[in-house]
C-alpha cells in the first residue's frame, strides 16, 4: 500500500501521521487519508476537489502533474509526500 507524509506544518493545526493508504491514483489515496481524518481534506485541497494552489505533492520524488483530477498513478510501494509551501515576506 501507499505511504502519504504530510508536512509537520500541518501539525500546528491537527494531527497529520504518515499513514498506509489503499489506492491507484493519488486522489484515491487522499481520499482513503480523508475518510480517516475529514479536517485534513481542507487543508490540502480546494472545494472543487483540486490542490490548494500553495500545496505541492511528491509521489517517489516528481511532483505531481494532474493538479486538478489527481489521477496520477501510485503503486502499493510509492511514498506520497503532501507540503505545504511557505510564502511571506
Amino acid at each position: 500500500m501507499p505511504t502519504i507524509a504530510f508536512t509537520r506544518a500541518l501539525e500546528r493545526f491537527l494531527p497529520a501521521p504518515t499513514v498506509e493508504v489503499s489506492g491507484t491514483t493519488l486522489g484515491e489515496a487522499l481520499a482513503a487519508v480523508f475518510a480517516e481524518r475529514p479536517a485534513l481534506r481542507g487543508y490540502v485541497l480546494d472545494d472543487q476537489g483540486a490542490l490548494r494552489r500553495h500545496v505541492a505533492v511528491f509521489v517517489n520524488g516528481e511532483l505531481v502533474r494532474d493538479r486538478t483530477g489527481l489521477s496520477d498513478p501510485v503503486g502499493a510501494r510509492d511514498e506520497i509526500h503532501v507540503f505545504q509551501a511557505l510564502s511571506g515576506g
